[in-house]
């Protein structure tokens, strides 16, 4: 999907198309109504606190803000950017909105998150790809008045690339014959996979696109990567990819997160931390109902003001899916970790999941098994 958080926001608020739009924050930026109609927006230069832009509209983004962006630095580069608090319910809607459209089209597909899908293609091979890929397109905008950017391919791995070549609303079709001349002049980092260090590595190494990095000696690249990512660095720059298409759509986990504006102390700041401890505990029961499941591991995260980050997780013989006996069985995890240091992050995990109603609920309310 296209911009996909940004987007479902200018169905609502269709006045700012064309405008830079930020996505992120808290509650407190959300548009105030006017007397006579019409909304206040914040802008970005109004934000303070630690926030990271969650997206931002193509117009943002030409002013150089992203995704995981801090807040501040994005207000740095687009003061006049219009701020938005994210909507994570509306945007989960629209999501399943537009899959049931492809799945209506095409039903084999691999959920990868709330903005994007692999779908396989194989049994409409005699069919024309690029039609096919229209016509999913047309689909997806009568669903959801969104537009989405596809990428046709052999494999999962040039697939993910074409899909971003001609973004907003484009349709790319690639052929293993069409590497030299459309993906070896790309950039090495554009693969997924090879993130910020590997691609820092490469670029000293003298190869900064992916022609070059086909290029490269296997022999060379095993003597800076290792003999296990030099050859998957050899395979993909050869835009050779054999992951087949995993329609296994069941969550392993599900966590919730939040980090404070500012450092709370576990004391001095006991009731604060306590509602921001609860609210997440509830939107996590919130999650697992949604999905219909419970979960038989219950974790907590925490990232103290020195950036340290510890975990602390505990199973338990049958699987909770209630708001109260969440918050227990998290707070006997908290109990585990040393509460010296100020917090800047706090988060609430649940693993081990499994269908609601699989087992029998077990209660918390006399303490832990």
């Amino acid at each position: 999907m296209d911009a996909f958080f940004a987007s479902v926001e200018l169905l609502h608020y269709p006045e700012l198309r064309g405008l830079p739009v930020v996505v992120g924050g808290r509650h407190r930026w959300h548009p105030q109504a006017l007397q006579g109609g019409g909304w206040r927006f914040a802008k970005l230069r109004d934000y303070s606190g630690r926030g990271v832009v969650t997206t931002s509209t193509y117009e943002a983004r030409a002013l150089g803000v992203f995704s995981a962006m801090p807040m501040m630095k994005a207000a740095r580069l687009a003061p006049d950017a219009i701020l938005l608090p994210a909507r994570f319910e509306a945007y989960r809607e629209y999501s399943g909105r537009f899959k049931a459209a492809v799945a209506a089209l095409a039903p084999r597909i691999e959920d990868r998150g709330i903005d994007e899908i692999y779908i396989d293609l194989s049994e409409h091979e005699e069919d024309d790809s690029e039609a096919l890929a229209r016509g999913i397109q047309r689909a997806v905008r009568d669903a959801t008045g969104l537009s989405c950017s596809i990428g046709v391919s052999p494999n999962k791995l040039l697939s993910k690339i074409a899909s971003d070549m001609h973004k907003p609303g484009g349709v790319t079709v690639l052929q293993m014959a069409d590497l030299p001349t459309r993906i070896w002049p790309l950039p090495a980092a554009r693969i997924n996979g090879i993130g910020p260090k590997a691609a820092a590595r490469l670029q000293q190494l003298g190869i900064h696109s992916i022609g070059e990095l086909a290029a490269a000696p296997l022999p060379r690249l095993q003597q800076h990567f290792g003999r296990g990512y030099a050859a998957w660095l050899h395979e993909v720059a050869h835009g050779r990819d054999e992951r087949p298409l995993s329609t296994d759509s069941e969550p392993r986990s599900i966590s919730r997160e939040t980090t404070f504006e500012r450092d709370l102390h576990a004391q001095r700041d006991r009731a604060e931390l306590a509602s921001h401890f609860s609210r997440l505990c509830e939107q996590l029961a919130q999650d697992l109902q949604r999905k219909q499941c419970s979960a038989r591991t219950i974790g907590v995260k925490l990232r103290f003001d020195d950036w340290r980050t510890v975990s602390r997780e505990l199973s338990w013989p049958q699987a909770l899916h209630k708001a109260t006996d969440i918050r227990r069985a998290a707070g006997q995890c908290l109990r585990r970790v040393d509460l010296q240091r100020r917090l800047r992050l706090l988060g609430v995990r649940a693993s081990g999941l499994q269908a609601l109603g699989a087992s029998t609920q077990l209660s918390l309310l006399d303490g832990p098994p």
